[in-house]
């Protein structure tokens, strides 16, 4: 028996509509949540057209042209803009009729490929229980026919294994949300030995080993320890017959622990260092989870990896940032301060859910819209975009 998606409704007009654009054939991503039993795709995006494909060649229609690194590049991006508990469950490609047999197996390169892309950023683990199936939706643009498969990403040599694609009104309206300010300061040596100053890999290191902390940390919801196989909602009343967008919302406090146990030996090292990194400031996070009987461990898995990625996301949006404007970094033995970028929330439409997104203080509200439609194709009023936080340095 294959796995079984439920697809928020709105998702089946969307791909009927770019199925009568298709020439001669669209690709994009599936984003939603995996649970154990079942999984959840709350939208799905169109990758970006690229300039010079908006004059294709006249000829017959081939799959030769599709540009993998494009693709991943763009799932890359929209990972940056999900909040915790929400990934890239797998791909798309509405085609016409000529392109069905090489269109799936163009799906499961694609695959592949975005799950290397993802997997290289990430600073944590995946747990061994975790689903690791990803989607490969087909859809046919004369007959509308969906034809919906998995492969199990872990394994390489994974074959198609088939699986139910069913819709559902309101899918995302009464999920649960955490959130939690975590208060952050981080101090990263660099070696006098570490080649020219290699903020950005020195800076992924420190990370990681933050990373290890926030693992290890003891989170509260709602003042309390909850066992972590417990039901979420356990004590609490569920909000029945209610299609209404209605968040159920938790407040997580993250306790760090200070220093190891003391049954743990630790050595002390001393390492001469020509200079430092600190990287200082209060971090908003956010995770959303399922209504059907979530588990305490998934919510908290779901807020800790929100916390990992959000630091280490804007780290590498301000060394981007850094070399567009500034390019390659010189030897510089000044103080300098960088203001990383600020994170903010905006709403989906007939759902509970808020994606994310970051700015930094000169950005104005147009660019973040225009960043939704290219990215999330999503229109976005600039009275909707929620600044979470202060600046952090």
């Amino acid at each position: 028996m294959g796995r079984t998606y439920l697809v928020e409704e709105g998702i089946g007009q969307y791909l009927t509509e770019l199925s009568t654009k298709v020439k001669p054939y669209v690709t994009g991503l599936l984003i939603g949540q995996c649970s154990p039993q079942r999984d959840y795709v709350i939208r799905a995006v169109r990758t970006p057209p690229k300039e010079q494909q908006q004059e294709e060649s006249v000829g017959p229609p081939k799959l030769a042209s599709l540009d993998e690194e494009w693709i991943t590049t763009h799932a890359s991006q929209v990972s940056r803009m999900l909040p915790g508990g929400l990934l890239v469950l797998g791909v798309f490609m509405v085609s016409t009729p000529e392109l069905a047999k090489d269109g799936q197996n163009a799906l499961r390169r694609l695959i592949f490929s975005v799950e290397k892309s993802l997997s290289k950023r990430r600073l944590w683990k995946p747990a061994e229980e975790e689903v690791s199936d990803r989607a490969a939706l087909q859809i046919c643009s004369a007959t509308k026919k969906i034809v919906c498969r998995t492969y199990d990403v872990q394994d390489p040599k994974s074959s198609a294994k088939p699986a139910d694609w069913k819709y559902q009104s309101a899918l995302t309206a009464s999920w649960l949300a955490l959130g939690c300010t975590v208060n952050v300061n981080i101090h990263i040596p660099l070696l006098a030995t570490s080649p020219n100053h290699d903020l950005e890999k020195n800076t992924k290191n420190g990370l990681n080993r933050w990373s290890k902390q926030i693992e290890d940390s003891v989170f509260l919801i709602n003042g309390q320890v909850k066992d972590e196989d417990t039901e979420l909602l356990e004590g609490q009343k569920k909000l029945r017959g209610n299609t209404q967008p209605s968040t159920q919302f938790s407040d997580v406090k993250v306790l760090t622990q200070l220093c190891q146990g003391a049954s743990v030996r630790s050595t002390a090292t001393v390492q001469v260092c020509s200079g430092s990194i600190n990287l200082r400031g209060a971090v908003k996070c956010r995770a959303y989870i399922h209504n059907n009987k979530p588990k305490v461990k998934e919510a908290i898995q779901a807020l800790k990896r929100d916390i990992i990625n959000t630091l280490n996301d804007r780290c590498e949006i301000l060394f981007e940032d850094l070399i567009l404007n500034e390019g390659p970094r010189k030897k510089n033995f000044e103080r300098e301060y960088h203001v990383l970028p600020q994170r903010l929330f905006v709403p989906v439409a007939g759902s509970s859910v808020m994606l994310s997104d970051y700015k930094f203080g000169d950005e104005a509200s147009a660019e973040i819209q225009e960043r939704f439609v290219e990215m999330l194709d999503q229109p976005v009023q600039a009275e909707d975009i929620h600044i979470a936080e202060d600046i952090s340095t």
